[in-house]
């Protein structure tokens, strides 16, 4: 085999690069801008996770996959210090109380209890609240995750993109009855110009360059509730004196 040139290793110091054009000027070139969400400009709503609504999801092989990305968002949302709403809808009856993993991680954040409205945009408390988070925090864009995706999480989305919002349905992290529910509404919601993301790559995005310092609270949901790659994180550190490449960081000894 004949030899390969040097490896070019990207210095540590390196932070990722802004975009050279903004995104209204790539919209005014007629460009689909790239207005990303970070942890700077971005709230997060949890719409009706509760464990009689979560019982009948049936759009993943297993609900221990759903739950996990249920509380491996949350968790990033934690990490990342992005500001949350969480609510329930007619918890006092068959929808039950909002799962218990969301109130330990959120124990700070009070839960709005809806008490009728189906559509939480559309409930004056609700509309209310993340009006003034959005007001008192100058944030300009909304990740959501909702039970189910057909309803808690796509009305509120439809309407807040009427309003002018930019909403980032986090599809993977809601539910469905069945698999055409889930389809109905993602095409739905794609098509009125929401902005569809999955739990571990709106992680990766959020996160944006792992030397970051809320790099390590990150790798938590990443291990533990995404499994496959804890495996392979696992696997790793357990062979990690055997590495065919050798660490910049200077972390493996």
């Amino acid at each position: 085999m004949p030899d390969r040139p040097a490896d070019i290793v990207s210095p540590i110091s390196d932070s990722a690069l802004p975009l050279k054009v903004s995104p209204a000027d790539a919209a005014a070139a007629g460009r689909v801008p790239y207005d990303k969400p970070t942890p700077q400009n971005s709230v997060m709503l949890f719409i009706d996770h509760q464990i009689g609504l979560m019982a009948g999801v049936r759009d993943f092989p297993t609900l221990a996959t759903y739950k996990a990305n249920v509380i491996g968002l949350a968790k990033m949302a934690k990490a990342l210090s992005i500001p949350v709403l969480v609510s329930s809808s007619n918890a006092q009856w068959q929808n039950g109380d909002t799962l218990p993993e969301l109130k330990e991680i959120f124990s700070d954040v009070p839960i709005i209890r809806r008490t009728g409205i189906i559509n939480c945009y559309e409930d004056p408390t609700f509309r209310k609240a993340l009006e003034d988070l959005l007001s008192t925090t100058g944030r300009t864009h909304i990740i959501i995750s909702g039970v189910t995706i057909g309803t808690c999480c796509s009305m509120p989305t439809l309407a807040m993109l009427n309003d002018g919002y930019r909403v980032f349905p986090v599809v993977d992290a809601c539910g469905a009855w069945d698999d055409y529910e889930a389809q109905a509404a993602s095409a739905r919601m794609s098509r009125a110009g929401a902005e569809l993301v999955t739990v571990f790559a709106l992680g990766c995005e959020l996160q944006a360059d792992w030397k970051l310092p809320t790099g390590d609270a990150m790798f938590g949901p990443f291990t533990n509730e995404l499994p496959e790659y804890g495996f392979i994180v696992q696997g790793f550190w357990n062979n990690a004196n055997q590495r065919a490449v050798e660490d910049p960081f200077g972390t493996v000894k």
